[in-house]
């Protein structure tokens, strides 16, 4: 009986464990699902609605970025959070020690900030945890050495700061430490040598100084060391030599100094890497580093080495970049500085050597042909090398770069370089080059930059030059070039960063083609022989920022249209036979610092304001006729007679230029392009005041992680948009990075510059700087830096990607797309009436409107905005639009490619279009449009009863819902979309005349928002 009782007892027990486990199994553990939760409500910002999701809908095994083990005793706990590159805002939330069981973090690639939580040392079961390319602040937290099982830390690109913790050196397991890109300090922990199982170790890009400490050579398992780009010093500890399994090695831009040691390349016979540039080695390069014999790049730039080259790097088969550049090698005697290129011969997969700015002498073997065909970089400049180009140079069929300026080369240029047809700059400037320019120059169609300058060429300029159509710069000054300038040149519509053509003997006119240069930034053709007039068609070129006609025969007066180069900062027209008056819209030139009109044939009263003021910004000796001006000239004083004479003239000649000409502003460009305009006058720069942050090209590669395509965010016609994490200032930025290559690519940069220059509105994209620069390839470089906006575009929210797994929640409600009509409305009606000048956007889609945080939209891409008369508002006050279309296919207004002519009008009917498309989900290129059928006529068909046939099917659901909860809502809900197709269908109708006032639009779509907003209130009262 009392045994029966106890089985009894057993059996209820039992199953009442079951009932247990089988009532809390479904929901999982309660630790992890709140500790979730906790995470989600510090997440500020979620584009993607990627922690948005995570609701009790779904066990939170199944929400996105959220991994489970197997199921133990019937539980699921969370192992890994993977939520890499959602573009996450916020902190990062100290419950996350509550997920005791995880094993993985991954939140590298979003914006959090604040600090790294200590708490996360709780977490004893972890073993990767990834932070990078986000924005956290503070100290690496001391307590991660409390998670024994850690095997990789990445908190690269970050903010963080401090010293390196003593404490990481006690984790047994790690492989990985990544802490490079913050801004740590301090001296490099020699308690580092510990992590006896360390693979990886990163620290470059940081401040830390001292030495590398000897302890490095106890961490016998480390293949990757990377310190570069700090300030240690101190030589290469020999210790480091047993590291027997390193590849990479990276300690460039540093302090360190002495020899490379003798026995490095047997020491370290793994190596594949070695970047030990920008130090204070000195000595001879060792000739055993080719013991290293799978070194694939090598680069010791700009150390103070000596002696030769040694020949063994020949035996380096697989090397692919050789950086020998400003290292002081070469030199010796008996002409053998060139020996080791013959030895080069043997590297087959060779594509960049850097051999710049050093000593050595002698004549180019004939072997240098015989380089690598996938040799791409050949950098020979600043050195001392003598002899001709080598006739067999075509061999190198893949060179994108040939740089030989600054030697002292004879001889003429081979035509064979005709045949490099990949070649994209080449510079032969500074030597002594004789001969004619080849007509096979002509086939190079790569071409951005040719640099010829200096030599001494002569004969005329091939005219087969104009088939470079992607030319940025080029300098043919500073020899016998002689003939006229062929108009093929200045139908080069791409130069954009000068053309020097100064010191030959080029005679005639010049060309009224020039005015196709209107991206032109630096034009050159002083000291030659050019005669007749300065031509009218010179005002086309508004990108202007130094103009040099000086030692010329130009003759007659200064042109009216001259007036549009308001950004030229140096304007030299000494030395010619011109006449008249001195132009008083130059008093108006608001960044005009040179000015020299000497030795000419002026005459009249000198104007006293702008540059005027200032008698050493100005030259004006030589010319007899001239009187009053800045008492500092020192000139007559004007008769009152002659001043009667010429008040006419004065008042009416540039009347009628600045009636048919537009004030274009340039300042922002003239401010970021200065290092390079400015080459003719550099103490000049100083002058210039930076109102906006400073940023290199080295700042933006490194807040981009070099432009990975992991975060790339944008494509645009003309250039990339990438997200980035700025350190100086700490910011997270959207980079839009120009495509030079790209027809009117700068001219966009330039108008984008000048419209965004001095606007501020809540609803325009903020430009936060810019960057006119060069890469690290030598290359022109020119970007924008704006405020992100982490909902990124409209377009996108119209229409998702269909591969994108966010896209499911990507759909904007009726009020949403209200508010985006409201905000873009307002940038519009701001640029057009509320503006110094009237600005004219002529790009106004879905991809160009941005959406912040809190989804309010803000009007992007200004590139190929216009700026008008002030006071420009009606039809009548326009201006002429360029030779190419203005806007996107769909979005062009009708008069624009009837009659050339651009104005408020036309953003007003792209606007009306992007209205239809945001509330009928339709795109006005969609293929249902063709013969006589157009989104406009669609959407103007359908009113007022058929409204609801051609919405959104996405607003439709809203329609169903109300349809079956609220009769009230419902007609809410169809007058409201009545009364914005209404809207829509005005702003797009094809005469301009006919189209609403932006100002009215603004005030109707409140009215229709309010309206809509009091229904809906009222009948949820009701309910």
């Amino acid at each position: 009986m009392k045994i029966a009782y106890l089985r009894q007892i057993g059996f209820w027990s039992t199953i009442f464990s079951c009932m247990c486990t089988c009532m809390t199994s479904p929901l999982g553990n309660e630790t992890d699902r709140l500790a979730l939760l906790h995470l989600k409500n510090e997440v500020t910002g979620d584009p993607f609605q990627i922690i948005s999701s995570w609701n009790d809908s779904l066990h939170f095994c199944q929400w996105k970025g959220v991994i489970c083990g197997p199921k133990h005793d019937h539980v699921q706990r969370v192992k890994a959070l993977k939520l890499r590159g959602h573009s996450l805002a916020g902190t990062i939330s100290a419950h996350i020690e509550n997920l005791t069981f995880l094993t993985s973090i991954d939140l590298s690639n979003n914006t959090f900030h604040g600090g790294i939580p200590k708490e996360i040392g709780h977490l004893f079961q972890l073993q990767h945890l990834d932070l990078s390319q986000n924005s956290l602040q503070g100290q690496v937290p001391a307590s991660l050495t409390h998670s024994s099982n850690l095997r990789s830390i990445i908190l690269c690109y970050n903010l963080l700061d401090g010293n390196i913790p003593d404490e990481l050196s006690s984790l047994p397991k790690l492989r990985e430490l990544h802490l490079d890109s913050n801004n740590l300090t301090g001296s490099f922990p020699p308690s580092l040598g510990n992590l006896s199982t360390l693979a990886q170790l990163s620290l470059g890009y940081n401040n830390l100084h001292g030495r590398i400490p000897d302890d490095i050579g106890r961490l016998t398992n480390l293949v990757l060391f990377q310190v570069g780009d700090n300030r240690l010093s101190g030589v290469i500890p020999a210790p480091l030599l047993n590291l027997s399994s390193l590849m990479y090695f990276a300690a460039a831009k540093n302090k360190l100094q002495g020899s490379i040691p003798a026995d490095f390349g047997p020491a370290l016979p793994n190596l594949k890497v070695v970047y030990l540039g920008a130090n204070l080695f000195s000595g001879p390069i060792p000739a055993s580093i080719s013991n290293a014999s799978g070194l694939s790049d090598l680069d010791l730039t700009e150390n103070n080495f000596s002696g030769p080259v040694p020949s063994s790097l020949g035996t380096l088969h697989d090397l692919t970049l050789l950086g020998l550049g400003d290292s002081r090698l070469g030199g010796l005697q008996g002409g053998v500085d060139f020996d080791f290129l013959t030895c080069l011969i043997n590297c087959s997969y060779l594509e960049v050597l850097t051999l710049s700015g050093n000593q050595f002498t002698g004549e180019l073997p004939i072997s240098v042909t015989n380089l690598s065909s996938h040799l791409k970089q050949l950098r020979l400049e600043r050195n001392h090398v003598r002899g001709s180009i080598p006739a067999g140079i075509d061999r190198l069929a893949d060179l994108t770069l040939l740089c030989m300026e600054e030697n002292t080369l004879t001889g003429t240029i081979p035509t064979g370089i005709g045949k490099l047809y990949k070649l994209g700059s080449v510079d032969l400037s500074g030597n002594r080059l004789t001969g004619q320019v080849p007509s096979s120059i002509g086939n190079l169609t790569q071409l951005t930059s040719l640099r010829l300058g200096g030599n001494g060429l002569e004969g005329s300029i091939p005219s087969t030059l104009g088939n470079c159509q992607k030319l940025n710069e080029l300098d043919l000054s500073d020899n016998n070039l002689n003939g006229t300038i062929p108009t093929q040149i200045f139908r080069i519509s791409s130069l954009s960063i000068f053309l020097d053509l100064s010191k030959n003997s080029f005679n005639g006119s010049l060309p009224l083609d020039i005015g196709h240069l209107m991206s032109l930034t630096e034009l050159d053709v002083s000291m030659n022989d050019l005669t007749g007039e300065i031509p009218s068609m010179l005002g086309e070129c508004s990108s202007l920022v130094s103009l040099y006609l000086d030692e010329n025969h130009f003759q007659g007066a200064i042109p009216p249209s001259l007036d549009s180069l308001r950004g030229v900062q140096h304007l030299g027209l000494s030395c010619n036979n011109l006449s008249g008056l001195i132009p008083q819209y130059l008093e108006e030139f608001p960044f005009l610092q040179y000015f020299n009109l000497s030795f000419n044939d002026f005459e009249g009263e000198v104007p006293k304001r702008g540059v005027f003021a200032n008698a050493s910004a100005i030259s004006v000796v030589g010319n007899k006729k001239l009187c009053g001006g800045n008492p500092m000239l020192l000139l007559p004083m004007c008769s009152k007679e002659k001043q009667k004479d010429l008040h006419f003239l004065v008042i009416t000649v540039p009347l009628v230029g600045m009636i048919v000409l537009s004030v274009l502003l340039s300042s922002m460009y003239v401010t970021f392009s200065t290092a390079r305009t400015l080459r003719k006058n550099p103490s000049s720069r100083s002058a210039v005041n930076y109102q906006f942050p400073k940023v290199s090209y080295a700042d933006l590669l490194k807040a981009t992680n070099s432009f990975s395509s992991a975060n790339l965010i944008g494509l645009g016609s003309h250039g990339f948009v990438y997200k980035g994490n700025l350190f100086y200032p700490k910011k997270v930025v959207a980079v839009k990075v120009i495509n030079l290559m790209q027809h009117r690519a700068s001219t966009s940069f330039t108008a984008e510059c000048e419209a965004l220059w001095n606007i501020r509105h809540r609803n325009l994209v903020k430009i936060l700087t810019a960057c006119s620069s060069v890469d690290y390839k030598g290359n022109n470089f020119k970007a924008l830096v704006y405020e992100y906006m982490p909902n990124g575009s409209l377009e996108k929210w119209l229409r998702p990607d269909v591969d994108d797994d966010r896209s499911e929640s990507r759909i904007l409600s009726l009020p949403q797309r209200i508010n985006i009509a409201i905000d873009v409305a307002s940038a519009l009606d701001y640029l057009h009436h509320h503006c110094h000048t009237t600005i004219v956007h002529c790009d106004i889609k879905p991809s160009n409107i941005l959406l912040d945080d809190d989804m309010n939209a803000h009007v992007g891409d200004f590139g190929l905005a216009r700026l008008l008369f002030e006071g420009t508002n009606n039809f009548h006050q326009v201006q002429t639009c360029s030779i190419e279309m203005r806007g996107s296919i769909g979005y062009i207004p009708p008069e624009y490619g009837i009659s050339g002519y651009i104005s408020t009008y036309g953003d007003v009917y792209s606007y009306g279009i992007l209205v239809l498309e945001m509330f009928t989900g339709k795109k006005p290129t969609d293929g249902m449009f063709k013969d006589d059928i157009s989104l406009h006529l669609l959407a103007k068909g359908s009113l007022p009863e058929h409204v609801m046939d051609i919405v959104d099917p996405q607003l439709l659901s809203e329609a169903i819902t109300c349809e079956k909860n609220c009769n009230k809502e419902k007609d809410g809900l169809h007058d409201c979309l009545v009364s914005v197709i209404r809207i829509g269908v005005s702003c797009s109708e094809s005469s301009p005349i006919e189209r609403m006032d932006v100002a009215d639009v603004v005030m109707k779509l409140h009215s229709i928002r309010e309206s809509y907003h009091k229904t809906v209130n009222r009948e949820k009262l009701g309910a």
